[in-house]
């Protein structure tokens, strides 16, 4: 893609901005733990949505406010760095909050609503499709975004980075648990030029890292 985005942040820098016909990504780093925050605005109503709420709440709310209103914020997974900051902005900007049923007791708030493999999360006129990807956690989700214009984004979370699969605790249940739906929901599904947005570090495409799966099967992690 040639819009000039890059994906790559720096705890506390300045966030990289990708503008879709449709769909506004922010993208920025916070914490110790280099957590990415993606927050989605729709073009056409400016309604938007928080992919994780890691930590450093008054970061996440001056973007927030930046742009209008937060009317979702989707929790990829319930690990800690994830949701720092869950509680006081889903206080201050009464969003709902939204994840999968196998991962939401682990959460420092409940959920608003679950969501599952297949439902469809909506931000403005915008839909993204959840997919459930277990093994970094039983209920880790991912979020596709199909440009009508372009080629799809995915938000992996932990579940897919470059170079590899998220943490599997060196499980070989969990490991191959995560590397078959990967594999079968991912990329089995999409094209090359999908744009992988991962939960840490610099952004990536399926293309950069489909030749890599027969070596992260034999390696095991």
């Amino acid at each position: 893609m040639s819009d000039g985005y890059t994906g790559r942040v720096v705890p506390g820098g300045p966030a990289e901005v990708r503008e879709l016909a449709q769909l506004v990504i922010t993208k920025f780093s916070v914490g110790p733990h280099d957590n990415n925050v993606f927050l989605l605005r729709c073009r056409d109503t400016g309604e938007q949505l928080l992919v994780d709420a890691p930590t450093d709440a008054p970061r996440l709310l001056e973007a927030i406010a930046s742009g209008g209103g937060l009317a979702t914020i989707v929790m990829t997974h319930n690990h800690g760095d994830h949701w720092q900051a869950l509680r006081e902005v889903a206080a201050v900007t009464g969003a709902r909050i939204l994840a999968h049923p196998l991962d939401a007791p682990g959460l420092p708030v409940p959920p608003t609503a679950l969501v599952e493999e297949g439902d469809e999360v909506r931000v403005g006129k915008c839909g993204l499709e959840v997919i459930h990807l277990a093994g970094h956690t039983p209920g880790g989700i991912a979020l596709l975004y199909r440009d009508p214009d372009g080629a799809p984004h995915l938000f992996s979370a932990d579940s897919l980075f470059p170079g590899g699969v998220g943490n599997t605790g060196n499980d070989p249940e969990r490991f191959k648990s995560l590397m078959t739906d990967v594999g079968t929901k991912v990329f089995a599904r999409l094209p090359d030029e999908t744009w992988v947005y991962p939960g840490h570090g610099n952004d990536t495409t399926l293309g950069a890292e489909r030749a890599s799966l027969p070596e992260w099967w034999a390696r095991g992690w």
